[in-house]
């Protein structure tokens, strides 16, 4: 019996599948992939890997690990992305938003049925609905050794998700594209280790660091970008700062999960 997991990751990275709306008989028709997104995928062989960050994979690699940037159909008639606010028990990144995700285990066939499967270990994620799109360049996080293989997803048969552990995951948040283009709702965050890098402010939730990077990168890459005040900078809230993202330096020992 084929793995769910296993058929959804088998599409070839950088195909963009257009499926006919209507297909499938009876069933709901998948959704069909947003032009933005033909249009980010076109640009994506043309790009090096230090347009997405600064920070590459060294030779001697690192700990292998995914996440799933996941977009799919909005209630607003537009797109979102699935995020999740980790549990303010954590020892790191408590409270922080980030992309389903997590380390590469022995048994995946690679980063696209690892992201799968931690997304659905975390928030319920059915495969059989998602079309993998592309798996953009390795990134490096310096103070995990993690290096993080971002999956970028469309959702063309969309499936209720949820908390499935609250010991890893507070929240769910499906955050509309259109918030996140939102020049309002944008800004440029400040860490007292000087690291400085986008952010926004989703229901409610700062997202920074790794996450915001990605989703920065994306949007800029998706030709959705607006005019946005990056001089509004604004300094990380101190119960962060504590908790640090896996994109800035720790003073201390190292983090333990990429996303």
């Amino acid at each position: 019996m084929t793995d769910p997991i296993e058929a959804a990751a088998g599409i070839q990275a950088h195909r963009v599948d257009q499926r006919a709306a209507g297909a499938g008989g009876g069933a709901p028709s998948p959704v069909r992939q947003p032009d933005w997104m033909a249009h980010l995928v076109g640009q994506l062989d043309q790009l090096e890997p230090e347009f997405f960050s600064r920070f590459l994979p060294p030779d001697e690699g690192g700990r292998q690990s995914a996440v799933l940037i996941l977009f799919g159909p909005g209630d607003d008639g537009g797109e979102d992305v699935v995020l999740t606010e980790r549990s303010h028990s954590m020892r790191s990144h408590a409270g922080q938003v980030s992309f389903p995700g997590g380390a590469i285990d022995p048994t995946d066939s690679g980063p696209a049925a690892a992201a799968l499967r931690e997304a659905r270990e975390e928030v319920g994620l059915d495969p059989a609905g998602v079309e993998i799109v592309a798996e953009l360049p390795a990134l490096y996080l310096p103070p995990s050794n993690f290096v993080v293989t971002p999956i970028l997803a469309w959702w063309s048969e969309p499936s209720p998700i949820d908390v499935v552990d609250h010991r890893e995951v507070a929240r769910v948040i499906r955050a509309p594209l259109s918030e996140l283009t939102d020049p309002a709702r944008r800004f440029t965050i400040t860490h007292p280790s000087g690291f400085v890098g986008p952010a926004f402010d989703i229901d409610g939730l700062l997202v920074w660091g790794f996450t915001a990077g990605l989703l920065s990168k994306v949007i800029e890459l998706a030709g959705l970008e607006q005019s946005w005040d990056r001089d509004d900078h604004r300094p990380l809230p101190a119960h962060f700062v504590g908790a640090r993202d896996g994109s800035v330096a720790p003073p201390a020992r190292a983090q333990e999960d990429p996303s």
